[in-house]
């Protein structure tokens, strides 16, 4: 007993601040143990709370209010008239968290340093700037290689790093950044341990005035069954899990501070990689009959119904619209080609059938048409268990039109760089809600950003799509915009490159019981999920106080 009390005398001085009262416990991301990585350029290993936490955007565009810019490390941004060029105006008297000026040079450092290590570069930004210049101890000027009525937006998703500290670091790939030197509002780590960490106050924040959190608090959570467990006990202040029956297991628990709001967000879809190395695989998944078929025989309604307790929205767009984005489907492109991406097992039959899918080594299962064996396994993350039941539902339904299917289940890590590498056949993966359907398919058809990032996992690329979308951004004019998502999605309808299933809740639990100020259904601010793909969460732990 005398050890304990002395080592927690200990770290109570050690950790100083992570003991005050304003401790927010959250839940970002699954893990067996917590790994030291702050490094916010790297997509699989760092830690969720690195971007926005730490590193601030220059400006948060928040999907919940028109797509409206809130200013943060930049006070401004101008477009030129002919839409080739942009200026960031910064605050006045940035400060990193060591407490250095935080200017222009920094950001142009950034950029310039992401030309040097392209593989740091996850938004491709040098595929549509082509100069950046520090004008002043201020002003950021960013000459785009084309017109681009969305470059601020573009830009934004970037995370600005000290020049100070980055210069010298020898692999910025490998860099874990254990110590960080971030501008954001929570940068301090003073507790790190496999099972628990804390993010804590920025002494050099400038906006500290609108902060009434002196911490996060991030418990080592494996799967939903201890976020669950963690949520329903109130451990948790601010979650972003899979809660099944959650009126049942967690609001009743507490009916006056355990809340929830899930809104239509991330579209979830099925994949093959098409460029395998399992050439057998590889000549299945190249075949548009197969693809074809495949998505015909998957339940989307039981896949929602069981597998999401009714939560996910249903998502049969085969152009990837879906109820997200319903104002910018063309409603000719479902009635040519929804039927694919529709469930109708029998025609997902016929159409193997004639495709010449046959079994022709008596197994029990199709084979290609030259008669080589299809086996392949779906990749998902072993932590989400509402992803494995409907993946679990998919390869029920394709096993019952004679497709050898499987399940594979490694954790969120490892399957993230499988994605990225391409070292997979087949996965369950998701696309993050944006204001248009543009960052979507920016995001899932640009071939620069093959090996960058998870969501060009399925390796389909067809240049006029990436002609498309980059129209679109050539325009602010609407209707020339809908014209050119119009003919895109078009053509990824008629090619199926993913399969969507349904559409993901907002996932976003929250106990007012501590703190008070949350974005809710009633008073819909901000997007208020904790995701590392959403920035706006941001604005919501800025709008947080403690209950007094």
């Amino acid at each position: 007993m005398k050890k304990y009390l002395l080592a927690a005398a200990a770290l109570t001085l050690l950790s100083g601040s992570a003991m005050a009262q304003t401790v927010l416990t959250v839940n970002i991301e699954p893990a067996t143990t917590w790994v030291r990585n702050f490094n916010p350029f790297n997509q699989t290993s760092s830690r969720q709370s690195t971007l926005d936490f730490i590193y601030e955007p220059l400006v948060v565009f928040n999907r919940f209010d028109s797509n409206k810019p809130v200013y943060r490390l930049a006070e401004s941004f101008k477009l030129s008239d002919d839409l080739k060029s942009i200026d960031f105006k910064l605050r006045p008297n940035l400060k990193w968290s060591d407490g250095k000026p935080l200017t222009a040079a920094d950001v142009k450092f950034t950029y310039d340093y992401l030309k040097k290590f392209p593989a740091l570069d996850f938004v491709s930004i040098w595929t549509f700037v082509t100069d950046v210049q520090a004008v002043d101890g201020q002003t950021v000027r960013f000459t785009l290689a084309n017109p681009s009525s969305l470059a601020a937006e573009q830009i934004s998703q970037l995370p600005i790093v000290p020049e100070h500290v980055w210069k010298d670091v020898a692999d910025p790939v490998t860099f874990a950044n254990e110590t960080p030197v971030g501008s954001g509002p929570l940068t301090e780590v003073p507790r790190f341990t496999g099972q628990t960490y804390d993010q804590c106050r920025n002494p050099n924040y400038w906006d500290n005035e609108h902060l009434k959190v002196d911490c996060m608090r991030f418990p080592q959570l494996a799967d939903n069954n201890q976020m669950l467990t963690a949520t329903a006990d109130g451990t948790l202040d601010w979650g972003v899990s899979f809660i099944p029956d959650i009126d049942n297991v967690y609001v009743s628990k507490d009916p006056a501070h355990f809340h929830y709001w899930y809104s239509p967000s991330s579209m979830v879809a099925f994949l093959f990689n098409l460029e395998t190395a399992n050439e057998n695989n590889k000549k299945a998944f190249n075949d548009l009959k197969f693809r074809r078929a495949v998505s015909m025989a998957l339940d989307r309604k039981t896949m929602i119904d069981v597998a999401g307790y009714g939560y996910p929205t249903l998502n049969e767009d085969p152009g990837l619209m879906g109820e997200l984005y319903k104002s910018w489907a063309d409603p000719s492109v479902k009635a040519d080609f929804g039927k694919f991406a529709t469930y109708d097992a029998d025609a997902a039959k016929a159409l193997l059938d004639e495709a010449g899918y046959k079994d022709k080594d008596g197994d029990g299962f199709r084979d290609n048409p030259d008669g080589t064996k299809i086996s392949f396994s779906i990749i998902v993350p072993s932590a989400w268990t509402d992803w494995i039941d409907t993946v679990n539902l998919a390869v029920e339904g394709m096993q019952a039109v004679g497709i050898d299917a499987k399940i594979e289940t490694p954790e969120e890590a490892v399957w993230t760089g499988n994605l990225i590498n391409g070292t997979f056949d087949a996965a369950i993966n998701s696309l993050p809600a944006s204001a248009s359907p543009y960052y979507p398919y920016k995001r899932a058809f640009s071939a620069s950003d093959k090996g960058k990032t998870r969501f060009t996992a399925q390796r389909w690329f067809n240049p006029e799509v990436e002609k498309l979308v980059t129209e679109f951004t050539h325009t602010a004019d609407l209707a020339k915009q809908k014209d050119a998502m119009n003919k895109a999605q078009r053509i990824v309808a008629e090619n199926l490159p993913m399969i969507p299933v349904f559409n993901n809740p907002n996932w976003y639990q929250y106990n007012t019981k501590r703190f008070t100020g949350w974005s809710t259904k009633e008073n819909p601010f901000v997007n208020p999920s904790i995701s590392r793909t959403n920035p706006a969460r941001l604005l919501n732990l800025l709008a947080l106080e403690p209950v007094k």
